[in-house]
C-alpha cells in the first residue's frame, strides 16, 4: 500500500508569500506582525520566528528582567503564551488560564477549570498544559480531564464547555493546545501508554457543537467508522485482536497545524498501544496511522493524505512533534513543504499538498535505522538491533524519550535554518510480560522496554544480557548513562539536510526555540538558564539564571514600541518525573513562573523559599522478597510522579526517601485515602494493605541507601 495518497489538483490556491528568499517566507501572517504573538507558532506557518529586531546581537547583552508572574502549583510549565493587543494569555498546571497585562504582568483575570487533583496520575507526564488558542474574542483551552472550554477573552467568563472523551473508563487526558481551523476548533488527547484509541474532534467555534471526529487507528472490525476511506486504508495494516483490547493508541497529544492557503489541517499522530508490535499486532503491519502526519479537510474531517515516519513503531517514536510549513527552493523549483523532526531522529521534508516524500536525514546519531529509502520514503530498519523479543535486551537509539520531544523547533526564513532542541539517548528494549488492560485508571502497560541505557559507541547496537541491565538506583550505572546522554541545539539546513552548527548540553530536556530577525535564537535549558545565541554561528551572547529548568519555547512581542521576550519557566514532564536519577544532574527545582525581559530591565527574581527536609532514618523490617515486591509495585504505581528507583527529579512531587518519620508511620492511611489536594490519588482500589506495606518498606530501604550515600 502506498504510504502517501495524493489529493490531486488543488484549484484556486492563493499564495501568501512575505519576504521570501531562498528558503521561503511566512505563510498567512496572522495578527499585527509588528507586535503580537497570536498563534502557537506566531504565524500560520508555525515557524516560531519573529520579524522584530529591536533586540539584536549587538544589544542583547542589555536584556534584563522586566517582570515575573508566579504560577501555582510549582509543576512543569509547557505553555506558549499568546499575546494579542497587549494582553498575554498563558496556562499553568491543571489547565488554569491566566490573562495578564503583557507590559506589567498585572493579572487581568484567571480561570480555574477545577480539575480534580487526584487524577494527576492518569497522565504519563504530569498535569501540564501547552497553551490556548485565541480567535474572535474567545480563548479556547483543553482541560486535563478531557473538557474543551471557550472563554470570553476580555473577562474570562465561561462561554461553553464540552466533554471530548469517548470512554471515561480509559485513561484519556489533554495537555496539548487546541487549534482553530476556519469555523472549527480542534483538540486531541493523550493516553496511549494506558490503553486508549486516538482521535481528534472538531467543534463549532461559537456554539461548541461537535462538527466531526477523526479516529487515527481502527476500532473493532466492522465498527461504525470502518467504511470511511481512512479506516479502509488503515484496517489492513493491523493484525490480531491485541490492538482492539488496548485501544491501538495513536493519540494526537500535541502538534496540529492549520494551513489557510490550502485549507488543510495537519495532525501529528503518536505511538501505538501496546508499544510492543508483537503483542498488539502479531508483529506484523505498518499499523496506520500511528507515528504519522495526516492531512484532513477541516470542514468535514475527511482524510486527504498521510505519511508514516515510523511504520510498525515499537519504540514510542511519536510524530506529534511540532510541524512547520514553508515554501522552499528544492531542486531548482519552489516546493510547498511541511517539515518535522519527530522522536525517531530523522528530519523530514514532505510536499504539504500531497504528502509526497521529498527528503529525510538523521539530525542526531541513531541506530534503529540506517537511513531512509529515498525512493519509497520508508526507514531502512536494522532488524538485528531494533526488533526485540523475550531474549536479551536490545540497546536502541534513540530511547523512547526521543531524539526530539514536544519542545518546539523554530524555522528562520532569513538564515534558512531550522533550530531543533535535540537530544542523544538510548534505551533497553525487550518484551515484558503482558498483563490484561488494567481496570484501574492510571496504570501503565506498554508490553516492552526496560529503561534508559548508555548510548552505543558510534551509534552501533549492542545486545546486553538481563543481568547487566543497569539500575538507576546504582550510582555507577546512573553516571555511565548521564555521561552518554546529552542535549544538543542543532541548526539544520532543511534543503541540504545538513547540520550547520550545534551546541551540546550536559543533560537532555532543554527548552523549545525562538528565532528572530535580530539575528538571535533563544532557548531555555534544563539546568535553569535562558540563553541567546547568534542565529548564524551559534555563539552564546547572553544568559539569565532562571533557577528552574525551562522546557517551554520563548516568544517575543511588542507593546507601545518596546520589544519583550517571554518564557514560561518550570521544571517537569516525563524526564524529571520518571527518570529523576538522571534528571538530578540538572540540579534545579520546579519554580513555576512567567519570566519577561526587555532591554534595560532591572527586576530581580524573588528569593527562593525552597524548604529543606531533614533526612531521618526510616526503619526497614521487610524481607528481601518483600522489598523486591515493593520495588515492583512502586515502579508501577509511584515512579511516574516520584521518580524511578524512588529518586525524585525536582519536578514538583517530593522525594519519598526524605519523608518524615510521622509520614512514614502513617503511610498506609495516606496511600489509601490519597492526598488529592496535592495531586496524589487514592490507591485503595489498586493496592492491598500488604502491597502498600511492601512499598513503604522499599522506600525505607532507599532511604537507608541515601543516608549511606547522600550523593545518590
Amino acid at each position: 500500500m502506498n504510504r502517501h495518497v495524493a489529493i490531486g489538483l488543488v484549484v484556486g490556491v492563493s499564495l501568501i508569500i512575505s519576504g521570501c528568499n531562498r528558503s521561503g517566507g511566512p505563510i498567512g501572517d496572522s495578527g499585527r506582525a509588528d507586535q503580537d504573538w497570536p498563534l502557537q507558532g506566531r504565524t500560520a506557518d508555525g515557524a516560531r520566528f519573529s520579524p522584530m529586531s529591536n533586540i539584536d546581537a549587538g544589544n542583547v547583552g542589555e536584556l534584563g528582567l522586566a517582570w515575573t508572574f508566579k504560577i501555582d502549583p510549582d509543576r512543569g510549565m509547557e505553555t506558549t503564551p499568546i499575546v494579542i493587543d497587549g494582553i498575554m494569555y498563558a496556562t499553568g498546571p491543571y489547565s488554569i488560564v491566566y490573562a495578564l497585562d503583557a507590559s506589567t504582568g498585572q493579572e487581568v483575570w484567571r480561570y480555574d477549570p477545577e480539575v480534580d487533583r487526584g487524577m494527576s496520575g492518569n497522565g504519563c507526564c504530569g498535569p501540564a498544559n501547552r497553551g490556548v488558542a485565541v480567535a474572535n474574542g474567545k480563548v479556547y483551552v483543553g482541560v486535563f480531564d478531557g473538557r474543551l472550554v471557550s472563554l470570553d477573552a476580555k473577562t474570562g467568563k465561561l462561554l461553553w464547555s464540552v466533554d471530548t472523551i469517548v470512554d471515561h473508563q480509559r485513561n484519556y487526558t489533554i495537555t496539548g493546545a487546541p487549534v482553530v481551523a476556519g469555523n472549527v476548533v480542534v483538540i486531541g488527547n493523550g493516553g496511549s501508554e494506558y490503553g486508549v484509541r486516538g482521535y481528534v474532534t472538531a467543534y463549532d467555534v461559537n456554539s461548541g457543537k461537535q462538527a466531526w471526529r477523526f479516529f487515527t487507528v481502527p476500532g473493532a472490525p466492522g465498527g461504525p467508522e470502518a467504511k470511511t476511506r481512512a479506516m479502509q486504508i488503515a484496517q489492513p495494516t493491523w493484525f490480531g485482536k491485541g490492538y482492539v483490547e488496548q485501544g491501538g493508541g495513536g493519540t494526537v497529544w500535541d502538534s496540529m497545524i492549520y494551513d489557510p492557503e490550502l485549507d488543510l489541517l495537519y495532525i501529528g499522530v503518536g505511538n501505538a498501544s501496546l508499544w510492543n508490535r508483537t503483542l498488539r499486532s502479531e508483529g506484523k503491519g505498518d499499523n496506520l496511522f500511528v507515528s504519522s502526519i495526516v492531512a484532513l479537510k477541516p470542514r468535514t474531517g475527511e482524510y486527504v493524505w498521510h505519511y508514516q515516519t515510523t511504520p510498525g513503531d515499537a519504540w514510542d517514536y511519536t510524530a506529534t512533534q511540532n510541524m512547520v510549513l514553508a515554501d522552499l527552493d528544492i531542486g531548482g523549483r519552489k516546493r510547498k513543504v511541511i517539515m518535522q523532526a519527530p522522536k525517531n531522529g530523522f528530519f523530514y521534508v514532505l510536499d504539504r499538498l500531497t504528502g509526497q516524500f521529498i527528503s529525510a536525514k538523521n539530525f542526531v546519531p541513531v541506530n534503529w535505522a540506517s537511513g531512509i529509502d529515498q525512493k519509497t520514503g520508508r526507514p531502512i530498519i536494522d532488524e538485528a538491533i531494533a526488533r526485540y523479543g523475550t531474549g536479551d535486551a536490545k540497546v536502541v537509539s534513540p530511547d523512547s524519550i526521543g531524539a526530539h520531544n514536544w519542545q518546539p523547533m523554530s524555522f528562520n526564513p532569513k538564515t534558512g535554518l531550522v533550530y531543533i532542541p535535540a537530544q542523544i539517548t538510548a534505551g533497553f528494549f525487550k518484551e515484558l510480560p503482558r498483563s490484561p488492560l488494567s481496570k484501574h485508571l492510571g496504570t501503565m502497560n506498554v508490553g516492552g522496554y526496560t529503561g534508559a541505557a548508555p548510548v552505543p559507541a558510534a551509534g552501533k547496537g549492542v545486545e546486553i544480557a538481563d543481568a547487566k541491565l543497569p539500575s538507576l538506583g546504582n550510582k555507577a550505572d546512573r553516571e555511565a548513562i548521564q555521561r552518554s546522554w546529552k542535549g544538543r541545539l542543532v541548526a539544520w539546513d532543511p534543503v541540504r539536510q545538513k547540520e550547520v552548527w550545534s551546541h551540546d548540553y550536559g543533560t537532555i530536556w532543554n527548552g523549545g526555540l525562538l528565532s528572530t530577525a535580530g539575528g538571535l535564537v533563544f532557548q531555555g535549558t534544563a539546568d535553569g538558564r535562558l540563553v541567546a545565541y547568534s542565529a548564524s554561528d551559534g555563539k552564546a551572547l547572553w544568559e539569565f539564571p532562571a533557577r528552574t529548568g525551562i522546557m517551554a519555547a520563548p516568544i517575543t512581542y511588542r507593546v507601545k514600541g518596546e520589544q519583550y521576550v517571554a518564557v514560561a519557566a518550570g521544571w517537569g514532564g516525563i524526564f524529571p518525573l520518571l527518570n529523576g536519577a538522571l534528571a538530578k544532574r540538572a540540579n534545579v527545582d520546579a519554580e513555576a513562573r512567567i519570566l519577561v525581559f526587555k532591554l534595560g530591565g532591572k527586576e530581580q527574581l524573588p528569593p527562593s523559599v525552597k524548604p529543606e527536609r531533614e533526612l531521618v532514618a526510616l526503619p526497614v523490617t521487610g524481607s528481601p522478597a518483600a522489598l523486591r515486591a515493593g520495588a515492583m509495585n512502586y515502579a508501577i504505581h509511584c515512579s511516574a510522579c516520584h521518580g524511578g528507583a524512588a529518586i525524585a527529579g525536582g519536578a514538583g512531587p517530593p522525594d519519598l526517601r526524605t519523608m518524615s518519620a510521622a509520614t512514614y508511620d502513617s503511610f498506609g492511611a495516606l496511600i489509601k485515602g490519597g492526598l488529592t489536594s496535592v495531586g496524589m490519588p487514592d490507591f485503595s482500589a489498586k493496592l492491598t494493605d500488604a502491597q502498600i506495606e511492601q512499598v513503604r518498606q522499599y522506600i525505607g530501604s532507599r532511604n537507608a541507601e541515601l543516608r549511606a550515600d547522600p550523593k545518590q
